[in-house]
């Protein structure tokens, strides 16, 4: 396929009754329900991996301006 070719992104509208748009509603918000159980708190510990580590002590007490 040449770059002159381009399939469309998106299919043909096809027609779906309510009750199956609401099961596959739902299908999709199980699946990101699960993603966030299975996956989030990963994420989250190797985003705060990578953040440089925090220059003053995070217990300390901030009782002055820093310099």
């Amino acid at each position: 396929m040449d770059s002159s070719e381009h399939r469309p992104l998106l299919a043909a509208p096809v027609d779906l009754s309510d009750e199956a748009a609401a099961h596959i509603a739902q299908f999709l918000m199980d699946l990101a329900l699960w993603f966030e159980s299975a996956h989030l708190t990963q994420i989250l510990r190797h985003h705060q991996a990578m953040q440089p580590p925090p220059t003053y002590d995070p217990n300390q007490l901030d009782l002055f301006e820093p310099f």
